[in-house]
């Protein structure tokens, strides 16, 4: 926590104490804020960590040369629940207030710059209206993702009714905190064959699960472990913005890890691993020894089988250097995407500006329909036909053709060829687990690892999450699901470091996923699978609508475009455990969500 705060008086009137350094430390040392050093068992010893092992962080007012104050509006000028922008001169400040107390904080969402005042305000957070990114109001802490930082919190005070904020300018202009975490002290880090935690893969789960350890006080080490050839990176953005250097890709600099002691080892294949021994074994023959586990190893793409699949220039876009590619490959030249589901719509989309022909092949009669249903799925291909894309439905591929060994055309069931230059294949994906087969690690028939709620997997001290995983749905009465995407993930590495620490965390986030395509974004909250009936409020030809899926007299997940924030106050009102019925959006009266608070 950013610093603590003396009880509320009657008066509104909130005072932020700043602690010496030594104190912060341990009061972020534990969860509970109670400041006791955890104890954590590292390989046989006890080990405790004290304030002054974790003085990464710079102290938050340097200076008072630093530091500008500033009267930013009346006393009456904000009413409970609500929250404005107000500016200092070097930034704007986010104002909330709640249960007649002033918060201020930062403004923007620190994951992709979103502005927090159009969120939505609840049960002492506010949620982001663009990816449900959730915030603490009294600490800045984010406690829901996507994203990795916090917000700045300022202080406030009331004099002569006037309410005044003072912050720091380099805080005003950073616009993120990085929470304060510990740094490895283990001797033997970086030359020896055993670590504390290994964790096999380094995407959101593998990254989030690293830093959530380091934040708790854990100062052991820990090695993470990827196939690609980079640091840990922003996957979603691969076939949203195909050309996007991997260098701007990145989640966290170089220096990040050196900083906190993260060991990334890059272009790392764990080929078995031996739970008896609690080992990992990799392609080259390196073993690794551990102590804890995280499995995390995402998803392969599948690839087609047609006759012809191995000719030049069909890609599946799995790295940086894959999207890259096609975006060379396809400019002034035809473009086939094949699926039209995320991926291959993303890829679709951005293509437009760049080829001379962009086609999609799909099997389903509409874009997304599993996921979105008829209607909505038909507004979306609209809008693709009216940028020139041609669509191939209820139709797959049965040959790719190729002229000098590179595809020339692509050649449908339907008996239609097409020319293509460059192919995209986004038909889905299976876990890749196929390492673990023999390990004696709980595998489903679809190869996806089983978890409980602590994100534990059949053998003790190993864990999994992300796109890999099945795990028990709370809301949706604990149904086993797999929800292969990007702010789930965060919140299941999350879970599973801290239950590492033995913290008995459970998993009890809504999934929230967005899309983007033309520079129109769609948000979703929920889990749909085995929806029955869709209420459409708002125009679908406009794209300006909100869309309900119900099952039953349930809704049970909501998508929206051009309609913020909605989807992340479905969001908010699901989070707590509120069942919204049927009946309450089909007469279209909205007030029931739109009412300040949940």
């Amino acid at each position: 926590m950013g610093g603590c705060f003396s009880k509320p008086k009657p008066v509104e009137l909130k005072i932020e104490v700043v602690l010496p350094e030594k104190e912060r430390g341990k009061e972020e040392l534990s969860a509970s804020g109670k400041g006791s050093p955890r104890a954590y068992q590292g390989n046989g010893t006890a080990r405790h960590f004290h304030a002054e092992e974790r003085l990464a962080a710079p102290h938050p007012y340097p200076s008072t040369q630093d530091c500008v104050e500033a009267a930013v509006c009346h006393i009456k000028d904000l009413e409970n629940g609500q929250m404005r922008e107000v500016e200092l001169g070097w930034g704007k400040v986010l104002l909330v207030k709640d249960n007649g107390e002033l918060h201020a904080l930062g403004h923007k969402c620190p994951h992709y710059g979103a502005p927090l005042v159009k969120g939505v305000l609840s049960r002492g957070h506010v949620r982001c209206p663009w990816h449900g990114a959730c915030f603490n109001i009294s600490t800045g802490d984010l406690e829901d993702f996507p994203g990795l930082d916090s917000l700045h919190k300022f202080q406030v005070k009331i004099e002569k009714e006037k309410v005044y904020v003072r912050a720091s300018k380099q805080a005003l202009q950073l616009q993120r905190r990085t929470k304060v975490m510990a740094t490895c002290i283990s001797p033997s880090a970086g030359h020896s064959g055993s670590t504390n935690v290994l964790i096999v893969g380094a995407g959101a789960a593998g990254l989030v699960c690293a830093e959530t350890l380091r934040q708790e006080g854990f100062s052991d080490r820990i090695v993470l472990c990827t196939l690609d050839r980079h640091l840990p990176y922003d996957r979603p953005k691969l076939s949203k913005s195909l050309d996007t250097q991997p260098e701007h890709l990145a989640l966290r600099p170089k220096e990040f890890f050196r900083a906190h002691g993260i060991e990334v080892l890059t272009e790392a294949q764990v080929v078995t691993v031996d739970v008896r021994n609690k080992k990992a074994v990799f392609k080259d023959g390196f073993k690794l020894e551990y102590s804890k586990l995280l499995l995390a190893p995402g998803s392969s793409p599948k690839t087609l089988s047609c006759k012809g699949k191995d000719v030049e220039n069909v890609f599946t876009i799995r790295t940086p250097e894959d999207a890259n590619r096609v975006v060379r490959l396809a400019r002034g030249r035809n473009a086939v995407v094949v699926g039209a589901g995320f991926l291959g719509m993303e890829v679709a989309a951005y293509l437009t500006e760049k080829a001379h022909s962009v086609s999609v092949v799909e099997l389903e009669e509409t874009p997304f329909r599993r996921l979105l249903g008829e209607r909505v799925g038909r507004a979306l291909m609209k809008m693709f036909e009216n940028n020139w894309v041609k669509f191939y439905m209820q139709t797959e591929v049965s040959e790719l053709r190729a002229q000098e060994g590179k595809l020339k055309e692509v050649v449908l069931k339907s008996s239609k060829v097409v020319r293509a230059d460059v192919c995209v294949v986004g038909i889905g994906a299976v876990p890749a687990t196929g390492f673990l087969r023999q390990s004696g690690i709980g595998l489903d028939s679809r190869g996806f690892i089983p978890v409980n709620k602590m994100m534990q997997t059949n053998i003790p001290g190993v864990f999994a999450a992300g796109d890999a995983v099945t795990f028990p749905l709370g809301w949706r009465n604990n149904r086993k699901v797999n929800i292969p995407h990007w702010q789930m993930a965060h919140a299941q590495g999350r879970v599973a470091a801290q239950n590492m620490l033995a913290q008995e965390a459970e998993i009890s986030t809504v999934p929230y996923l967005w899309t983007s395509m033309f520079g129109k974004s769609l948000r979703y909250a929920g889990y749909g699978e085995g929806f029955d009936d869709v209420i459409i409020q708002g125009d679908l030809d406009e794209l300006k609508f909100v869309a309900f899926y119900t099952k039953g007299d349930e809704v049970i997940s909501v998508a929206s475009m051009n309609y913020d924030p909605i989807v992340s106050k479905v969001a908010e009102v699901l989070a707590s455990g509120r069942t919204i019925r049927k009946r309450e959006v089909e007469t279209g009266d909205m007030s029931w969500l739109t009412g300040k608070g949940s």
